[in-house]
């Protein structure tokens, strides 16, 4: 089962001595409720909080009926720059088990993870699930690996084991269930990565160029076969400079790529500027669509979900890159 490693966090920003006390107090109140919860946890729903929606998702396929799901993040939110409110803390302090996604996505708040965890409640990071030797290395951060697992399906089924596990570990009496929406859902899982495949080979190789705002498809592009370039690194916190628009404007031009594409937890501005600079030389790159980066879509819409947000992404980025029309 995936555990949670807590370590030092070089995306984060340090906590100032208000802040510590403010996560002191709320872990003072976490003490006080958890003999409730534990009350709780014999039978009725298991209340569950997460970081990001591709977590929650994952949680509800598995859980079920048995589950009822807090997501701190929704649709455009941006987890490497999100800091927690008192609303979060509170939905951490009433959880019955918090999943998140670890391998230092959650940024900021990496300190009020570790400090729920110190007060009992279990805390999963499903990341943690996946083998060191199948993480991408960052290139920006020594010992930090990218964290954007998603965007390899068959990586984002480690994670899903890890959900499973953790749930029957702690809930054995629906052990049973939680195994059996485990199988239907990575059968769903592995038709996804099928389509995926299947739509890659649609676009000629030499076609086969992701840029994104941020470095967030390196797993997409690994496992899939796509070079990839984004303008900012792996963490939206770093700044891009107009070195690395001009330069990436030259690579654009080189290769002559006819798409470039917005994300919709990203501002657009950094890849309008890059529409810019390859006009300016007289390569007129699209914008070929917005993509679902470190985010889903609304609820109740198939991006939504982490199934439809996939088959989205994949078909955006074909659309844009073959000429063909795609929807969004």
């Amino acid at each position: 089962m995936a555990i949670a490693v807590y370590r030092s966090n070089p995306l984060s920003t340090p906590l100032s001595r208000r802040r510590a006390l403010a996560l002191a107090a709320a872990g003072a109140g976490l003490l006080a409720f958890r003999p409730a919860l534990a009350a709780r946890q014999g039978g009725d729903t298991i209340r569950v909080t997460t970081t990001v929606g591709m977590v929650a998702d994952a949680v509800r396929n598995i859980g079920g009926e048995h589950v009822d799901v807090t997501a701190l993040m929704g649709p455009g939110i941006d987890p490497h720059l999100y800091t927690p409110g008192a609303s979060d803390i509170e939905a951490l302090s009433e959880a019955d088990i918090i999943f998140y996604v670890g391998l230092e996505l959650e940024g900021r708040m990496g300190d009020t993870l570790e400090g729920v965890a110190r007060m009992g409640i279990p805390t999963i990071a499903v990341g943690e699930n996946v083998p060191e030797d199948r993480l991408l290395a960052s290139q920006q951060y020594e010992n930090a690996p990218d964290p954007h697992i998603w965007f390899s399906v068959p990586l984002w089924k480690m994670a899903v084991d890890a959900v499973r596990d953790a749930l029957s570990e702690h809930y054995p009496d629906h052990a049973e269930t939680f195994e059996s929406n485990t199988a239907a859902y990575q059968a769903e899982l592995d038709a996804l990565d099928a389509y995926v495949r299947e739509q890659v080979e649609t676009v000629p190789e030499e076609l086969r160029i992701l840029i994104t705002a941020h470095d967030a498809f390196g797993y997409f592009g690994h496992e899939y076969g796509f070079e990839v370039h984004g303008i900012q690194g792996i963490s939206t916190s770093t700044e891009a400079g107009a070195g690395d628009i001009q330069d990436l404007a030259d690579f654009i031009v080189e290769r002559q790529v006819p798409a470039i594409y917005v994300e919709s937890s990203v501002p657009p501005a950094t890849i309008e500027a890059l529409q810019e600079a390859c006009r300016s030389r007289d390569w007129d790159v699209q914008i070929g669509g917005q993509l679902f980066s470190d985010a889903m879509g609304e609820d109740g819409t198939p991006e939504g979900t982490y199934i439809g947000m996939v088959t989205h992404n994949i078909d955006t980025i074909v659309g844009g890159l073959t000429g063909a029309e795609s929807e969004g």
